[in-house]
Order: C-alpha cells, then sequence, then structure tokens
C-alpha cells in the first residue's frame, strides 16, 4: 500500500489484439495498476496482466463473446484522488471531461499513441501495445500520481 508522499505507478495500454508481448511485460513490470482501453483479444490477455498488476479494462469494438460481454463499454476510475475515465473510442465520449471532475481520459481504437491536455483533462492514448499498424510504434502509457499530480508518458516499445 502506497504512504504520503509516495508515487503511484499505473500502466495504460490498448490494441493488444490477443498479443502480450513480453517487452509490453517489462515495460508495465512495476507498476500499481493497469488500464486495457479496449480491444483486448480475449480473456487470457486480461489473465497475463493482471500478474503484473490489478486491471480495469473496458470493451473495444473487436472484443466479442461472453467474457468480453463482461466488460463495461466505458468506466471511471479513482486512483489517489485522480479520477480516469476509460473508452475504447474516444469519438465515443458522451460527457464534458472537466464539468464531470474526471483528469485523464484514457482511449484507444486508433493504433496511434496520442497525449494532449485540454482544459485541464489530459486526453491519453496509449497506442497499440499488440500488432503494429502502419508506421505506429508498439506502444504504452505511463502515468504517475504523486501528491495529486499527474505525469503522463507514451512509452515506446522496441522490439
Amino acid at each position: 500500500m502506497n504512504t504520503t508522499n509516495a508515487t503511484t505507478t499505473i500502466g495504460v495500454l490498448s490494441d493488444t489484439h490477443g498479443l502480450v508481448r513480453p517487452e509490453v511485460e517489462k515495460a508495465l513490470a512495476g507498476c500499481d495498476r493497469l488500464l486495457h482501453a479496449g480491444d483486448v483479444g480475449d480473456a487470457d490477455v486480461l489473465k497475463r496482466l493482471e500478474r503484473i498488476a490489478p486491471v480495469v479494462a473496458v470493451r473495444g469494438n473487436t472484443d466479442h463473446g461472453s467474457w468480453a460481454e463482461a466488460l463495461p463499454a466505458q468506466e471511471m476510475v479513482e486512483i489517489e484522488g485522480v479520477f480516469f475515465y476509460i473508452l475504447h473510442d474516444r469519438c465515443r465520449l458522451d460527457l464534458e471531461p472537466s464539468a464531470a471532475g474526471i483528469h485523464v481520459v484514457v482511449s484507444g481504437h486508433t493504433h496511434q499513441p496520442e497525449l494532449v491536455e485540454k482544459n485541464g483533462v489530459v486526453y491519453l492514448n496509449p497506442g497499440s501495445a499488440g500488432h503494429r499498424r502502419y508506421d505506429y510504434p508498439v506502444s504504452v502509457a505511463i502515468v504517475r500520481i504523486e501528491n495529486g499530480t499527474v505525469t503522463p508518458k507514451i512509452v515506446e516499445i522496441q522490439l
């Protein structure tokens, strides 16, 4: 359990499409929690990620079957006073994050990593941790929370 002034580390990934690369597992090692923004691929992906840290995952547009139906389409998670809103496709965002008290919107779908801040809200797409698409990198994100301050970073996976 974290104590005052400790840093909490959140691993963020998306679009694994059934593939958990050893390099991704290594990049996420030591994280306190994992957030998966959909297109998981199969339940085994979540089982492997649970070995690293507790996982919160949402369903992506390619996630089908009973295991996937158990996943929500979107989820709000509070970690150390920071509110994360997780959904697969940011185009389906149906609320105003800053008005809802959300600090970080996590999405996937495009396979393209993106990190922007708008109106005090961080919009984070970690890119694809699974199969490479086009010339986009294989990537995840690491979010550090210390004393209520959020520091996100995209991490390219070297294959």
